[in-house]
């Protein structure tokens, strides 16, 4: 009995094989350096804790598509944004790269601040609020806030995964409880078991890694 597979999702996996070519996949986690795992890691366990006492199996937070708040006008890819300065600032302070965090506020907002989905997650960087209240976000729809939470969060997932950026990803849209259950934690885990995570999550991490380079100087 032959199985037919998605042609979208096995050209999402070349994609991913060619970004782990290029090293954008590294074997040792920059993320970590200088930074107490203990302290991500009781992150991490408190935005699984609550994120499993809200759903127990939950569905990714929609980015980009069906947000409701105040439209803004896409920025041009080539010129810098309103939040430059503020991304700049998290990415120094969590040592995260600007680009990636540009990026994903991108796929998550497109720049809106008031920026809501139908699933509740809200702001630039899209935060739910039992991740927002675990990351000590007050005001989600506050810029500086919601930056500095979101590349906290996405920092401490870095961190976790050993500085593979599609594995942190693919947990910053669906999950890390979702992540953990299908049992990938490293990029060669997220090519075999690609198929099994939601296709908006993995339209999200190949997004994602194309705007990254976009964004790149």
């Amino acid at each position: 009995m032959s199985m037919k597979i998605d042609p979208r999702t096995v050209q999402q996996m070349l994609q991913l094989q060619l970004y782990e070519q290029t090293n954008i996949f590294s074997s040792v986690s920059p993320y970590a350096l200088g930074r107490s795992a203990s302290t991500f890691a009781g992150l991490l366990e408190e935005i699984v804790r609550l994120e499993t006492v809200t759903e127990p199996d939950p569905a990714p937070k929609s980015s980009g598509s069906g947000l409701v708040g105040q439209a803004v006008p896409h920025p041009s890819l080539s010129k810098p944004t309103t939040y430059d300065p503020l991304i700049h600032e998290a990415a120094l302070k969590y040592g995260v790269d600007a680009a990636l965090i540009k990026a994903v506020i991108h796929a998550e907002s497109s720049f809106n601040p008031t920026a809501q989905s139908h699933a509740g997650a809200k702001g630039l960087m899209q935060l739910m609020d039992g991740t927002a209240k675990a990351l000590g976000v007050a005001d989600s729809m506050d810029p500086e806030q919601n930056i500095n939470g979101g590349t906290r969060y996405l920092a401490a997932l870095l961190a976790k995964y050993n500085g593979q950026e599609a594995v942190a990803l693919a947990a910053y849209n669906a999950g890390p409880g979702r992540v953990d259950r299908l049992g990938i934690a490293t990029e060669r885990d997220l090519r075999a078991h690609f198929d099994r995570l939601p296709a908006e999550t993995r339209n999200y991490i190949t997004k994602v890694l194309d705007l990254k380079e976009t964004y790149k100087v």
